[in-house]
């Protein structure tokens, strides 16, 4: 085991990790799967399916062919009802495709064991697997892993830290299924010519911890470093540093320093894929919040709704104020239950009022602990400014683009000042003059 170092800034946050020992569920199959074309960061997919098609599980129901895109499986066997805008978890509406099931679960003859003996074969396979960053974060996978000919990836780092309060799908990824991330982990090693490979997890897991040295001890090239429980810890550059320390100029991809960086689910999902053929087409959620009744974490079928999630735990004690998608620094609040489960859906949280209710704004004190906890050297506060005052220049000025969105800055203001909102509106005016030809 390797020793661990410190990034700059962050935030102390409560764990509340009240689902670590609760053994994965496995939730059946929903009436009716909606699912959207748009599961992963780049363009949308088109859809392969026509209302009256019947599909089976595994097949193809939505691809692109552009570059920065991932396949779209069914996750059930059923009719196509329709295939229309529907409510996106983002909060916008997005083309997706509605299939009423019939409960068979008839697996589509496509899947089959793919071909990965170099490179160029274990590309083209993880792009039909579909998969995508399962941190949260939702990157074509094929994407992160087609490495330019000029850089040279000496290190695999792999991110078990699952800082954010609550979530705890990644750690039951390890204490479920260990020897899949190692082999999975292999098959990176192997077929993309790594050398060295860095399992990060946060040193308040020592179970995890525990678990992951020992199967790692296979390996001379397999380390894990124990990191400091310290927010946002799992973030790319901040976990990079931590575990290698190297730093990743702004600007600059993990690539540019020498790093590929997977989550730990990924990693597994990699090594069942080898062996089934199977793409993605479920994921492991952790479910909590003071309204669950039944906390725990589920394999849930992709296009399952959040509301047959929910009833699945037990339903709520009482209306949840707010739901989130993801954890509570970084989630997404959801207008309506009746949105889906995505391939990057890690958690669902139901708070009740006292847990959500947002505590009013009050005036900047100018005590700089936003600038303080910033893991990316920036200057929230007029970055802040900058947005409401929708001056362009000065939101480029101060690097407004390289914010993480991490909430670290927000979380520490002892004026609550709402700084991530007005980071999030400062990113979309940049990104709109840009579109229309502005500086």
């Amino acid at each position: 085991m390797l020793f661990k170092r410190f990034f700059k800034g962050g935030a102390v946050v409560p764990h509340e990790k009240n689902t670590e020992n609760c053994e994965t569920i496995q939730m059946g199959v929903p009436a009716k799967a909606i699912i959207p074309l748009l599961q992963h960061i780049g363009a949308p997919c088109e859809p392969c399916v026509a209302k009256g098609d019947y599909v089976k599980v595994g097949q193809v129901i939505g691809d692109s062919d552009k570059f920065v895109s991932a396949p779209i499986h069914s996750s059930v066997s059923g009719t196509v009802a329709e295939v229309a805008p529907m409510l996106y978890p983002g909060g916008v509406f997005v083309n997706s495709v509605v299939i009423n099931t019939d409960g068979n679960q008839e697996i589509c003859e496509s899947v089959k064991p793919p071909n990965m003996s170099n490179s160029k074969e274990f590309l083209k396979a993880i792009r039909q697997s579909g998969l995508v960053g399962l941190g949260g974060a939702g990157f074509p996978a094929h994407v992160k892993l087609a490495v330019p000919p000029d850089k040279k990836i000496d290190t695999l780092v792999i991110n078990a830290a699952e800082c954010e309060p609550y979530i705890t799908s990644d750690y039951r990824e390890i204490i479920e299924n260990s020897w899949n991330v190692i082999s999975g982990i292999n098959t990176v090693m192997e077929l993309m010519g790594i050398e060295n490979v860095l399992i990060g997890i946060e040193d308040n897991k020592p179970d995890a911890i525990k678990e992951m040295t020992q199967v790692a001890a296979t390996s001379d090239k397999i380390n894990v470093v124990k990191l400091k429980s310290r927010y946002p810890q799992g973030a790319e550059k901040m976990l990079i540093y931590a575990t290698t320390g190297r730093k990743v100029p702004p600007g600059k991809l993990p690539l540019d320093v020498g790093v590929i960086v997977m989550n730990v689910n990924s990693v597994s999902f990699i090594a069942e894929y080898a062996k089934t053929g199977m793409p993605l087409i479920k994921k492991r959620v952790t479910i909590d919040g003071a309204c669950v009744n039944k906390p725990c974490n589920v394999d849930v079928l992709i296009g399952t709704s959040l509301k047959e999630v929910f009833d699945f735990c037990g339903g709520f004690k009482e209306e949840p104020q707010k739901v989130l998608m993801g954890g509570p620094m970084m989630g997404i609040a959801q207008f309506s239950l009746d949105t889906s489960v995505v391939k990057h859906t890690n958690a669902l949280l139901a708070f009740e009022k006292n847990e959500a209710n947002l505590p009013s704004q009050s005036t900047c004190i100018r005590c700089a602990r936003c600038v303080r906890a910033c893991p990316m050297n920036l200057m929230p506060l007029n970055l802040n400014k900058s947005a409401l005052k929708e001056n362009i220049e000065d939101l480029k000025k101060y690097h407004v683009s390289d914010c993480i969105e991490c909430g670290s800055c927000s979380y520490v203001c002892p004026a609550k000042i709402h700084l991530v909102q007005s980071i999030r509106l400062g990113k979309a005016i940049v990104g709109q003059a840009a579109g229309k030809g502005g500086k």
